[in-house]
């Protein structure tokens, strides 16, 4: 049995360095890797596993720079809320989550990405009740049940309203407990291997719930361990407020003062940064998730994403929490930047294969995995999202991916993690989607129950 697979007859927008694209096209896969791409039809095999590429288009696998999946269970909630007003009505019931609930959220959250041609995602998981169980294994367990490649990191608060901070205590942890924790979390699941479908990062949650002992000893933890570090930043004027009154400093000068910018770090948000800030993060090498839709709904301002880039700052795209973005999809996201980057700048300010790149390559570039993911090109992982572009809805436009980002937001056709279809015609493959869905449906209304 042959082991190669030929998607054949496809456009492809491959977000290579050059730009490449095809009308059509083919990609050979050889095992968990691309073997070949190029323009019309592939050489016959026999033996090897053949997708019809007709109608479709393909990229990379969209890559999920910046979530919550436990917040799946509290959607629908402090609709019309500030930042600093959303968090204080959700982290009492946050405080609640048990093993069964993380399990469904993760299950729900993972798969609505698959199915948004998400192949890669990070999960930004700080909170962790007592007695609630590893919650961080569990969610490692339905990222490999379900096929994505993942990027968990083992989060953190140690700063509670007590000490100043903002989430309530119950949410805490000591700042001992979480260098152990994190560091065992990191012995025992991180693989820095080529082809890993599993890497662990260092994420103390934001400068308004961590000490600043936590967020200097997790960095040198995250480098003594050399893996990544992420956190929230400057997303909020209250962010900044508070920065400045506590640690009298804006938020990018205090993570600088604690030697927190380098190439091994990505920033959640960054909204607010001046032009020292941009220029900063760039002579850095530090990478920023944008999230667009999270952004616009908690109405906390548009990111410098046209600057940031110019000035060679990785950017990725992020869905964020579920919470406070109840479509919980990647694909969106590209409109979405797209759009607010032309409210701020113009028409021109940002092109639709500028928005793709986010989301592909730019979130590579942010995880640390631009040599392996992010692009269709020979020898890179086999992540790859195909895309129906033959319906009502795309009939006579001539630029298939103005379409796919200007366009009707759409689910994936196919989708092929390291070598793997996990979707095909749009249906989930590795899980039962109805299965999910009743049981997400079930736990969030056990955790209401529980709240109320």
């Amino acid at each position: 049995m042959s082991d190669r697979t030929i998607i054949d007859g496809c456009a492809l927008a491959t977000m290579d360095a050059a730009g490449t694209e095809y009308e059509r096209g083919h990609i050979v896969i050889e095992g968990n890797r691309i073997a070949a791409i190029g323009s019309g039809a592939a050489a016959a095999e026999d033996g090897a596993t053949v997708i019809e590429g007709a109608g479709l288009l393909a990229t990379p696998g969209l890559v999920n720079s910046h979530h919550h999946l436990y917040q799946w269970l509290t959607r629908g909630l402090a609709q019309e809320a500030t930042l600093f007003e959303w968090l204080t009505e959700l982290y009492p019931r946050w405080a609640l989550i048990d093993d069964e609930m993380q399990d469904a959220a993760a299950r729900a959250g993972l798969a609505a990405l698959l199915l948004s041609g998400c192949t890669t995602s990070m999960d930004h998981h700080y909170v962790f009740p007592r007695g609630a169980g590893d919650l961080l294994g569990i969610e490692i367990g339905a990222a490999a049940d379900l096929g994505i490649r993942f990027h968990p990191t083992r989060g953190s608060m140690d700063l509670g309203v007590s000490d100043g901070g903002l989430p309530p205590d119950s949410v805490t942890e000591t700042t001992d407990e979480v260098l152990v924790a994190t560091e065992a979390a990191i012995d025992r699941h991180h693989d820095a291997s080529f082809d890993s479908m599993l890497r662990i990062a260092v994420a103390p949650c934001s400068p308004f719930s961590a000490t600043e002992e936590l967020m200097k000893e997790a960095a040198a933890l995250a480098r003594r361990k050399d893996v990544r570090l992420h956190t929230h930043l400057a997303e909020t004027v209250d962010e900044e407020e508070f920065c400045l009154e506590r640690f009298g400093a804006r938020p990018t000068d205090y993570l600088d003062s604690l030697g927190w910018l380098g190439d091994d770090v990505w920033l959640a948000h960054c909204i607010h940064l001046s032009d020292a800030d941009v220029a900063r993060f760039g002579a850095t090498g530090t990478g920023v998730a944008h999230c667009p839709t999270s952004n616009a709904r908690l109405g906390a301002g548009i990111a410098r994403v046209v600057d940031l880039t110019a000035a060679g700052v990785p950017v990725g795209l992020g869905v964020d929490g579920a919470a406070s973005n109840e479509g919980g999809t990647l694909s969106s996201e590209p409109r979405a930047a797209l759009h607010l980057a032309r409210l701020r700048g113009g028409p021109a300010a940002l092109t639709a294969r500028d928005a793709l790149r986010l989301a592909t390559m730019g979130g590579a570039r942010c995880l640390g995995r631009s040599a392996e993911i992010g692009s269709l090109e020979g020898g890179k992982l086999a992540d790859i999202a195909l895309w129906k572009m033959d319906g009502l809805e795309d009939a006579g436009i001539e630029d298939k991916v103005a379409a796919l980002v200007l366009g009707t937001p759409r689910p994936a056709h196919h989708v092929v993690v390291n070598g793997r279809v996990v979707v095909e015609a749009g249906e989930l493959k590795t899980a039962d989607r109805s299965s999910i869905g009743a049981g997400l449906d079930k736990q969030a209304r056990r955790l209401t129950e529980a709240f109320s």
